[in-house]
């Protein structure tokens, strides 16, 4: 089986943008508590508009990419032995329909969809796509990664390291550590430029791979939350990699911290900071 065409990037891409227009926008902000429900914690939130973006992307892709196993995260989340398959499947598309949930559930605008698709469990292509501005960055592996809207041309993207003088500036999500290891972390995020969490992994890959910020971190590592952002971020020039240096790929699920950075060198800082290197 080959890797798909641009082609088939495009019909991806026009499938989300429809998607989000029918089943994520018209809810922003008009969801009724019947619309909205938790899944593994109080914040850990899915609503109406995730499992309608869900279905419709999974109906779309099955009927143009037969072949291809579909994972979402509304679906795994009911399933996780669904998550078995991914390493070892020839073509495979990851789907979070409505990437920053609580942000999306609470009348915030900082949400997003993310695709990535799979071959052999290597990334081939991500997509973080924004449905409030219509635009989204997207990668194709060794093609680079870009910042696209309808009736323009794709904008090349480079991530771009700060200097020493700045410090470095990016995403810690503190919350989402075990309890224990937050005075450390949190000690460590007061040695940076600036650390802060948007609460939705589209956004801070995207801003990332922009050269917008210096580094994002994870600790939780559900593959449509990373395997795109993660793509994004290498094709723009930055790196994708475990706390121990390790690279990410995401198909086997491996256990966090992940760090996303513009350089070798941030990454170093921001694991010695946080104090990951201890373990």
């Amino acid at each position: 089986m080959t890797t798909p065409s641009p082609k088939i990037w495009d019909w991806l891409i026009d499938e989300v943008r429809a998607g989000a227009a029918e089943e994520i926008l018209p809810r922003f902000r008009r969801l009724s508590s019947d619309m909205i429900a938790a899944k593994s914690a109080p914040d850990d939130l899915v609503t109406e508009a995730d499992r309608q973006m869900e279905e419709r992307l999974r109906v779309a892709c099955t009927r143009l990419m037969p072949q291809a196993l579909f994972l979402g995260e509304e679906a795994v989340s009911a399933d996780r032995s669904l998550l078995e398959a991914l390493p070892q499947a020839e073509l495979a598309i990851v789907c979070d329909p409505v990437d920053g949930t609580w942000n999306f559930a609470n009348g915030l605008a900082v949400f997003g969809v993310i695709i990535a698709v799979l071959r052999r469990g290597e990334p081939v292509f991500g997509l973080l796509y924004d449905p409030l501005g219509d635009d989204w960055v997207m990668a194709e592996r060794g093609a680079g990664a870009f910042f696209a809207r309808p009736g323009s041309e794709p904008e090349r993207l480079s991530v771009q390291p700060a200097t020493a003088e700045q410090g470095v500036a990016g995403f810690v999500p503190l919350f989402l550590f075990p309890r224990q290891d937050r005075p450390r972390i949190a000690a460590g995020m007061a040695e940076l430029g600036r650390a802060t969490s948007l609460r939705c992994s589209c956004h801070e890959y995207r801003l990332l791979a922009q050269g917008r910020v210096d580094f994002n971190v994870s600790a939780s590592l559900q593959p449509w939350d990373h395997i795109a952002g993660a793509l994004a971020v290498e094709e723009a020039g930055g790196i994708a990699r475990l706390a121990d240096g390790s690279p990410y790929r995401g198909a086997n699920v491996p256990k966090g911290p992940l760090i996303a950075a513009a350089s070798p060198e941030v990454h170093g800082e921001v694991r010695d900071r946080l104090g990951f290197a201890q373990g």
